[in-house]
């Protein structure tokens, strides 16, 4: 999986960004959202400059890569539960007006591109299903506090 890298080097470079900036983000879902913002859209590398200071570019890029499908991984095997759950989290988060957020989730549909490139095709479809029906519970439970 790191081809060409030392093993120990990924696995610091993977605890260091643990430790110093996914422990900060609170929830599976936002973790996933900022793991995916490190990826480029045209390149599908990751890039965080911290840690490829501290490390190198490549090994970052690999630590990114193996924390991004660990997050993922945990999302896509989550209860719809605790899926809504995460993305309560991640709205409330945003500081977004709830209806601006579901509005713009259901019209954009941003979570599709949190999937990690090279994920098993039908696990990320199940993903993104699970997504769509978990903000509708989502959006249901808060039209309906005394359900919450």
């Amino acid at each position: 999986m790191f081809s060409g890298l030392r093993t120990s080097t990924v696995e610091e470079a993977h605890s260091d960004l643990r430790r110093r900036t996914l422990a900060k983000i609170s929830g599976n879902f936002a973790r996933l959202i900022y793991l995916a913002s490190t990826r480029d859209y045209n390149s599908a590398r990751y890039h965080h400059s911290g840690l490829a200071d501290r490390f190198s570019p490549n090994v970052a890029a690999k630590a990114l890569e193996r924390a991004h499908r660990e997050v993922f991984r945990e999302l896509e095997t989550a209860s719809l539960a605790n899926l809504a759950h995460e993305l309560e989290l991640y709205m409330r988060s945003t500081r977004e007006d709830p209806e601006d957020f579901f509005r713009a989730w259901q019209a954009v549909e941003p979570f599709r591109v949190v999937v990690p490139v090279g994920a098993n095709p039908t696990s990320a479809a199940l993903f993104i299903s699970n997504v769509k029906f978990a903000l509708e519970v989502l959006r249901s439970n808060l039209n309906s506090p005394q359900d919450h």
